[in-house]
């Protein structure tokens, strides 16, 4: 990220603002996730609407894109 001219973080932010009803599928299995400080730091910045990728994970997705 040190190369770009703009951070991740910002990108995320715009796709986020742009896209109100958003999630993230996280293809790394959930109980990894609080060991990656990037994952936690997508998870922050997505406003903590990350899901896993598995069948259950998908479902509880896109039921909360049909709230």
């Amino acid at each position: 990220e040190h190369w770009n001219a703009e951070a991740g973080a910002t990108w995320l932010a715009r796709a986020r603002d742009q896209w109100p009803n958003h999630l993230w599928i996280n293809p790394v299995p959930e109980k990894h996730w609080q060991y990656t400080m990037s994952i936690q730091l997508i998870r922050q910045l997505i406003g903590d609407r990350m899901y896993p990728l598995t069948l259950d994970g998908l479902d509880d997705a896109m039921r909360s894109l049909a709230r």
